[in-house]
């Protein structure tokens, strides 16, 4: 199974509509994973949870999140990252970072949607997260399209007990 190069995982992560799913883990030690709008950039996956969703109250608890930004069709790429997230601003610093939380919606939405979602949503607090790639454990993988590969190659060696 070949893995993705970093170029491939750069150009992935900016394309348009790829959600992420984050697994975090609530206070009974039980997994929770939600689909959630991210923004890949300077080489973090950003995202935000409002102030009263329970993935927020998992992740103050425990910041240990997997992240996997995946698709279903064509090389079916995926990504997965596994670290600790930062909470890099707080409830009630919102207007500190509402440019990021709009490049996000954009990702999304077009411009006039996304415009009329912050406006519509303003005085619902959120949290901006992190998760540094750099300091992640990453994972990527994709089936075998490229010219030249095997097509049978879509396990990984570990796999096989041989």
């Amino acid at each position: 199974m070949p893995k993705m190069t970093a170029t491939e995982v750069d150009a992935f992560l900016q394309e348009r509509g790829h959600l992420l799913r984050l697994g975090t883990v609530d206070r009974d030690g039980m997994p929770s994973v939600v689909p959630i709008w991210f923004l890949a950039s300077e080489n973090k996956i950003w995202f935000t949870p409002r102030a009263r969703s329970e993935w927020f109250d998992h992740l103050r608890h425990s910041p240990k999140v997997c992240a996997t930004i995946d698709e279903s069709a064509g090389s079916m790429r995926k990504v997965v990252a596994r670290g600790e997230a930062e909470l890099v601003h707080d409830v009630g610093n919102d207007d500190q970072w509402r440019d990021i939380y709009r490049d996000i919606a954009l990702r999304y939405t077009p411009p006039r949607f996304a415009d009329a979602y912050l406006t519509d949503t303003h005085d619902e607090p959120r949290g901006l997260w992190a998760l540094d790639l750099a300091q992640a454990r990453v994972e990527t993988w994709r089936m075998p399209t490229a010219e030249g590969e095997d097509a049978l190659a879509v396990w990984a060696p570990k796999y096989y007990h041989r």
